[in-house]
């Protein structure tokens, strides 16, 4: 391959990527969201209020229920509500959102349990956002792996950035790859779209230059021989890296990489990252 060949393809690379970076960065900046949530609230059977929600909040077996007082009002699907609304019951890591004035209040289940979560687009942790630090791209980083599913989906209880929290995920199969003519694995969950893979991962950056929690990897289906392609440029953080009010899982711990993986998205700068 000729050096112009070899230069031309690093900046198709490197323009891919910012495009993936931008991408980013404009959902989590969005007027609502992760970066506009003013509180994280846990429902139970006693009614509640809320100083960044309308109404009185509770939940039950029939779901979640809010009764709004005498000029509040919610757009739930397009549709203005009052007085007594029920959402009812919401599948595990499923979400509503209801719209009040420039707030959107979202409803949600995750681990097992009833949260209400307003979004605010004046949020200070939004306003003041300026971008997340990250490693310039390097190809390097782009590895070939194969995947290998497990002859059945296995339950997998991992942690979560709640202290007492759990999130149960059934891990389809495992992808196996080498970095430095090391092996290593990591178990994959399911992906957003048919046949798509994600892997939550740390390794021996975390917490130094990268996110201690976990980090998040997006994997396209895998092709008929179940090569798949790693590429941690695109390492991403988790909501949890940028707001207390998050509830994001943590890696199995069969995901703690033991090698520095020196690409993707570093410690955001709310958590004191440069």
């Amino acid at each position: 391959m000729t050096t112009e060949a070899t230069a031309t393809d690093l900046q198709v690379f490197t323009e891919n990527w910012l495009d993936w970076y931008r991408a980013q960065e404009s959902r989590l900046a969005d007027p609502h969201g992760f970066l506009a949530i003013t509180g994280l609230h846990w429902l139970d059977d006693r009614p509640q209020r809320f100083p960044d929600a309308p109404g009185a909040w509770h939940t039950g077996s029939d779901g979640v229920v809010v009764d709004l007082d005498d000029g509040e009002e919610l757009v739930v699907d397009g549709r203005p509500v009052r007085g007594e609304h029920r959402f009812g019951v919401l599948p595990e890591r499923g979400s509503v959102h209801a719209v009040w004035g420039d707030a959107v209040i979202e409803i949600a289940k995750r681990g097992g349990n009833d949260i209400v979560r307003p979004r605010h687009p004046d949020a200070p942790l939004r306003t003041a956002f300026t971008g997340t630090p990250a490693y310039a791209p390097e190809p390097r980083w782009a590895v070939t792996g194969r995947y290998i599913p497990f002859d059945a989906p296995r339950p997998t209880t991992v942690g979560a950035a709640v202290e007492g929290l759990e999130h149960v995920y059934d891990a389809p199969g495992r992808i196996e790859f080498e970095l430095d003519g090391r092996p290593l694995s990591l178990t994959a969950f399911p992906g957003h779209g048919v046949g798509a893979l994600t892997v939550l991962f740390t390794d021996t950056t975390s917490g130094v230059t990268t996110y201690a929690a976990n980090r998040s990897l997006a994997v396209e289906p895998p092709a008929a021989d179940g090569t798949v392609t790693l590429d941690f440029n695109r390492a991403a953080n988790l909501p949890c890296a940028y707001t207390d009010l998050a509830t994001c899982p943590l890696p199995p711990a069969e995901n703690r990489l033991p090698v520095a993986i020196e690409a993707g998205l570093k410690i955001p700068r709310e958590r004191g990252g440069s």
